[in-house]
C-alpha cells in the first residue's frame, strides 16, 4: 500500500503546481530591474545620428521607455495608445528603437506619427540585454532618480496606463498621498 501513496502524493503535488501556474497572467513577468537604478545607456538619436541619447539627460523628470521595432506586431497594436499619451501630456515617452532598420524606422513614425520626444537606436541590442527585455514591445516607468518603478510586456493600452502607470507617477511626482 506505501509503494502505491509515494506515486499518488507526487501526481497531486504536480497537480496542484500546474493549476497555480495555470491561475498567473502568462503577461505579467517580473523584473528584477523594479525599484533599482535604470541601466545606464547612450546611444545615437533615431531623428538625429549625430546626436545622442543618455538615460543620464532624463534624471530628474518621470518619464517612459517604450522598447519598439518595425518588425514588432505588438509595437503597430500599441502605436494609438503611445500617441494617445503622448498626447496627454501626462508624462515624455523616449523610445529604443531595437534591432531595427533605422530607414525603416524613421518612415514608420513618419507614416503613423511619433509619439516620442527622442529615440535611441539600439542595433546590436546591448542596450535592451541591461534592461532585462524579453522581446518587443515593453515599457519601463521610470522616476525622477533613475529608479524603475514599473515594467509592462506587452502592448500598452489607454486602460493599462491609466490602472497601472497613472497611479505611480503621481506618487512619483510628489503630488500622490
Amino acid at each position: 500500500m506505501i509503494r502505491y501513496a509515494a506515486p499518488i502524493v507526487i501526481f497531486g503535488l504536480m497537480v496542484v503546481v500546474f493549476w497555480l501556474g495555470l491561475g498567473r497572467d502568462p503577461s505579467v513577468v517580473p523584473s528584477p530591474l523594479v525599484g533599482k537604478p535604470a541601466p545606464a545607456f547612450t546611444l545615437p538619436r533615431l531623428d538625429a545620428p549625430d546626436q545622442q541619447l543618455a538615460a543620464s539627460d532624463l534624471r530628474g523628470k518621470v518619464w517612459l521607455l517604450n522598447v519598439w521595432a518595425t518588425w514588432c506586431v505588438g509595437c503597430r497594436q500599441e502605436h494609438d495608445a503611445l500617441l494617445a499619451i503622448a498626447a496627454s501630456g501626462e508624462v515624455p515617452i523616449y523610445g529604443l528603437n531595437w534591432k531595427d532598420d533605422s530607414l525603416q524606422a524613421r518612415a514608420w513614425l513618419e507614416q503613423l506619427g511619433n509619439p516620442y520626444v527622442a529615440t535611441g537606436v539600439d542595433a546590436d541590442g546591448r542596450v535592451a540585454i541591461d534592461w532585462g527585455v524579453y522581446g518587443a514591445p515593453e515599457t519601463f516607468l521610470i522616476g525622477p532618480d533613475g529608479t524603475v518603478l514599473h515594467k509592462h510586456i506587452a502592448p500598452i493600452t489607454w486602460d493599462i496606463f491609466a490602472r497601472d502607470f497613472l497611479p505611480l507617477i503621481t506618487v512619483a511626482r510628489g503630488t500622490g498621498s
